[in-house]
């Protein structure tokens, strides 16, 4: 299994919108094959700067759907809405209690 983490940071007066568009696109995402979880999170000291966190399958199956028109269309728009340069990490549990 894959946890992608993808951290965005968007400008105060477009947040509101970024909600917007995840929740009208979250449904889709998880309906890709391999999507096993999908979940929206927001810093608790900067109500600017998101999270997403996401739980694959596979590499293959998160590749699947980062190289999917839905994602590019989706990508277009979410990154329009940024204050700063996105960050992403892909990584594997190696030790669980």
């Amino acid at each position: 299994m894959i946890v992608r983490i993808v951290k965005m940071q968007f400008n105060s007066k477009d947040c509101s919108a970024f909600q917007e568009l995840f929740e009208s696109r979250k449904a889709e995402i998880r309906s890709f094959t391999g999507c096993i979880h999908l979940e929206l999170w927001r810093d608790t000291t900067d109500p600017t700067i998101f999270f997403t966190y996401s739980i694959w399958q596979s590499q293959a199956a998160l590749d699947k759907y980062r190289f999917s028109d839905f994602f590019k269309d989706t990508w277009t728009q979410t990154r329009k809405l940024f204050h700063e340069k996105a960050q992403a990490w892909s990584v594997q549990s190696i030790s669980r209690q």
